[in-house]
């Protein structure tokens, strides 16, 4: 698995309304992309949920780096550079994956109540690593912390060893409890052509 992130920050006065409109018309696009545990369609509005910013900023879960690829060198991407610039592309390595019991839920009412169980919120913690701490206790650490909650869809750790920096993140199908850290973001849509071939657990 390999978790991927851009984030393309937007002017304050942005209409994200032109956000929404490009998420509601592309987003099916990636339904059945081949090699796609799933993407997660993430959006940040200044003033709501304690943003200072409108960002627009997917997530992905890969169960390929061929898909990876394929996306990245495709021409869905390279439409997306033509409209915004080039975004700089994050990439970690799958370390561990939960479904939660909304996994299998109605979904709540909102903007991505998509299918049965469509998550509409999500949040994302990353953290460094201490020089000289054990990379393999952090990731059994934050695996043993991924959120029990009734709410939750899907979380995920991941691990960035060029920055050794640990990323976590969690998919909700209503609002993200009030104690969840992170970078809190509104679920336009979900695309989850392969999540049922992710593996659960520990991924080494």
């Amino acid at each position: 698995m390999h978790a991927m992130q851009y984030e393309i920050t937007l002017p304050a006065d942005y209409d994200m309304r032109t956000v929404h409109r490009r998420i509601a018309t592309k987003g099916p696009l990636l339904d059945s992309w081949p090699g796609l545990g799933l993407k997660a369609y993430l959006v940040r509005e200044r003033g709501l949920d304690g943003s200072p910013v409108n960002q627009y900023a997917p997530f992905y879960l890969w169960r390929t780096t061929e898909g990876l690829n394929a996306f990245l060198l495709g021409p869905g991407f390279r439409t997306l550079c033509a409209d915004f610039g080039r975004p700089a592309v994050r990439h970690w390595i799958g370390a561990g994956l939960r479904r939660g019991p909304a996994a299998g839920a109605p979904a709540a009412d909102g903007p991505a109540a998509v299918g049965p169980a469509g998550p509409v919120a999500a949040t994302r913690l990353t953290e460094r690593l201490p020089e000289g701490a054990d990379p393999a206790e952090a990731v059994e650490r934050a695996l043993a912390e991924l959120p029990d909650h009734p709410d939750l869809h899907t979380a995920a750790v991941a691990l960035d060893p060029a920055r050794w920096e640990l990323l976590r993140i969690a998919l909700w199908r209503a609002d993200a409890p009030a104690g969840a850290p992170g970078t809190r973001y509104r679920v336009h849509h979900l695309s989850s052509p392969e999540l049922d071939r992710l593996p659960v657990g520990r991924h080494w």
